[in-house]
Parts: C-alpha cells; structure tokens; sequence
C-alpha cells in the first residue's frame, strides 16, 4: 500500500470527521449537503461538490476511502497536489451532472451522496496510467490487469445503471469517470479540446 500524500489524507480525513457528524446530524446534514434532484425542490448549488463528503453507511465509507488510498495516493504523488485536486474535483463534479440529467430521465426523490465520482476518476485515471500492473481487488478476488479491472467495473457500472433501481448511483460512477477522462484530454490537448497552451 502506498503512502499518504497530503491531498487524499485530506479527503480521507475529511470524509470520516463528516461521517462522524453525520451520525449525529444525520437528516439535517443530508438536507443541506448531499446531492438533490433538482425537480425535488431541495437541490443547492454547493450540492455538486458538497455530495462527496457524506457517505450512506459505514461499509460504504470504507470501501471509498479504501480505493483511494490504493490508488489515489500514488497518483498524487505522480501528478502534485494541485494537478490531482483539480482531476477529484472535475471527477465529482462530472458525477453529479451525470446523476442530475439521469434523475431527470428516470425521476428519483432520494439524494446522491458519497466520493465514488471522484474514486471512479481515479480508478480510470489508474487503469491509463499502470495499465499492465497486476492488482487483487476485494471482489472479485481475482488477479487482473488495471486496464482490464477499469474496464470491468465500467461495464459493471453501465449494466446495473441500466438494470434499473438499486440504491446506487451508477450514472455517478460512470460520469466520474467520464469527467476524468476529459479531464486528462485536455490536459492533453487531445480532442474534443484544442492543444493550444496544453500541458501534456
């Protein structure tokens, strides 16, 4: 496992001290901060990045806080702090517009909360930049390339969005995703964007 750079620190840290408020404020704090359809009548602005920092339960806390660890921390240190705050952000950011227009599709009253927008990013980001190393998920336990990992839960994401209601917002997995991806584009200067005053 690697080490802790101060960006997912941060976060890692950030995300439990709101969990531990939440249990106390629980519905108050879900009211104000997590992601609402904006057809609901209780949608804010800040919604679309305050989100990120409430988590449902405690398994789902972990299991962020676990794959960004994995593979956030060495990406930071590849990237620097600033480079790496910017992709999270474009990262959770991307996940509520995604979840936003799929609650317009297919109305919802419940709110989207949790960082999986942004770990999506990063897993994606992952699988781009070490796509032949071997890793060993937690489920399934079975050693596969991070291309074909990425791919994987892509797919995953797709189908189960598409199966229909689960309590999971897989349009938020998979809009991290893209807006991570956009994001490396056009850092790129690849298209849909232009190359002019990119850094690559």
């Amino acid at each position: 496992m690697p080490q802790l750079p101060p960006i997912t620190k941060a976060l890692m840290l950030a995300c439990v001290a709101m969990f531990c408020a939440q249990l106390l404020f629980g519905p108050w704090m879900e009211g104000l901060l997590a992601l609402w359809p904006i057809g609901s009548g209780h949608f804010l602005p800040w919604q679309l990045l305050s989100y990120a920092f409430l988590h449902g339960d405690m398994l789902h806390l972990f299991f962020n806080m676990l794959g960004l660890w994995m593979f956030g921390a060495e990406i930071e240190t590849i990237w620097g702090r600033r480079r790496y705050t910017h992709y999270l952000i474009a990262g959770a950011l991307a996940g509520a517009v995604a979840q936003q227009i799929f609650a317009l599709i297919v109305p919802a009253g419940g709110p989207t909360l949790g960082a999986s927008g942004a770990l999506f990013a990063v897993l994606l980001a992952f699988g781009m930049m070490f796509p032949d190393r071997t890793i060993m998920p937690l489920f399934p336990p079975i050693p596969m390339k991070a291309k074909v990992f990425v791919v994987v839960f892509g797919v995953i994401e797709l189908l189960s969005g598409l199966a229909g209601r689960s309590g999971i917002a897989h349009f938020a997995h998979l809009g991290g995703m893209l807006g991570g991806w956009l994001m490396i584009r056009y850092w790129r200067g690849q298209p849909p964007f232009t190359s002019r005053g990119r850094r690559r």
